[in-house]
């Protein structure tokens, strides 16, 4: 849905980049510079590693980035609002419209609950089921609940892309990881007991509610 036509030449920023695997692949597009912001100190050395002078990083909240009103032309967030509770997610988003230039686009992937239709009662008990392993108040929510939520902070949706779940399984893990992370995450895993479990409990979350559960992309412009 998004391709280097989208990045190319335009000044883009990225909310929570993790370690940096969404960093590289928007950085071979040739934008005209990349800012990465992430509260985890130790996660923007990481993707400073894995950069090095090709952008720059940010140690600051997706609410308040600290970067200048009209700094980018594309914002990107990789399934993060998934995880924030109502309030957080409406603070990201503005955020976002803030720092995004007059007609810039912000290009969102989450989880979604579908159809829109799914009754109220079948949606708590998905919420409840993801927050019990990953211990955070995860809200997915349907197709037509982000669009809502993006319409108030000054978006309009432009293009919509759903496609199946396939976080912890494991051929989108290697394609994410690469086999050396995928070696030092079961490392991990194998040490760790309670996060192994976690895991477990999650990769089944997934399969149980796999028929009302989506990844979704949204295209947004700016107002």
């Amino acid at each position: 849905m998004v391709g280097s036509s989208t990045i190319a030449g335009k000044r883009v920023v990225e909310f929570a980049q993790g370690l940096g695997l969404t960093a590289s692949l928007l950085l071979e597009e040739s934008p005209a510079s990349y800012t990465g912001v992430e509260s985890d100190a130790d996660a923007v050395e990481v993707t400073r590693s894995a950069i090095e002078d090709r952008g720059d990083m940010v140690v600051a909240s997706a609410q308040e980035t600290g970067l200048a009103s009209g700094a980018a032309d594309i914002v990107v967030g990789e399934a993060m609002l998934t995880m924030q509770g109502d309030s957080t997610k409406k603070q990201i988003i503005d955020e976002a419209a803030r720092v995004l230039d007059a007609d810039g686009r912000y290009l969102v992937h989450e989880l979604c609950l579908v159809p829109d239709t799914l009754d109220d009662s079948v949606k708590t008990e998905i919420r409840k089921d993801l927050a019990r392993p990953i211990r955070v108040n995860a809200r997915p929510l349907t197709v037509a609940e982000w669009s809502q939520l993006f319409e108030a902070s000054g978006f309009e949706v432009e293009a919509t892309e759903l496609r199946p779940m396939a976080l912890l399984q494991p051929k989108r893990i290697i394609e994410d990881e690469g086999v050396l992370g995928v070696a030092r995450i079961v490392g991990n895993l194998l040490r760790d007991p309670d996060a192994r479990t976690r895991v477990l409990a999650m990769r089944k979350t997934f399969t149980t509610h796999e028929d009302r559960m989506s990844a979704v992309g949204f295209v947004l412009r700016k107002r």
